[in-house]
């Protein structure tokens, strides 16, 4: 089988563009909160909390890993948080920008300003691509 797998798949692989991965920033320390912030003045900076040991945090994380297509100079700087290691730095971004804490949540900041936010099966790289 992998024979004809090599024979018969090779044709679909020409004009199949290879996907590159999201271009995460792993949020794991409070001091990058106000380089963050202050970074939004300039980009916009996009936050995923992320649990993982949840399976809905887990399959949105997916989709939108999947849906992602921004371009690689796109002026958006996108961060990671794993909430289960870091639920302090998730508390803090709750109080900072007072958004109430969910799992999974997407929070989107521009000049120092949450412009949305969103949970669970609305999280959107779609949405996210509409803000840039």
């Amino acid at each position: 089988m992998g024979l004809f797998n090599k024979i018969f798949n090779s044709e679909k692989k020409e004009g199949v563009e290879k996907k590159t991965s999201t271009p995460w920033i792993d949020l794991n320390s409070m001091a990058q909160l106000d380089k963050i912030e202050k970074r939004s003045e300039d980009r916009t900076i996009a936050i995923l909390k992320h649990s993982t040991t949840c399976g809905i945090s887990r399959m949105v994380l997916k989709m939108f890993e999947a849906d992602y297509d921004l371009d690689e100079n796109a002026p958006i700087d996108l961060y990671f948080l794993d909430l289960k290691a870091y639920r302090d730095i998730s508390n803090e971004i709750a109080e900072r920008f007072k958004v109430r804490h969910e799992s999974p949540q997407l929070i989107v900041l521009k000049n120092r300003e949450v412009v949305h936010h969103t949970s669970h099966q609305g999280i959107s790289a779609g949405k996210l691509k509409e803000l840039v």
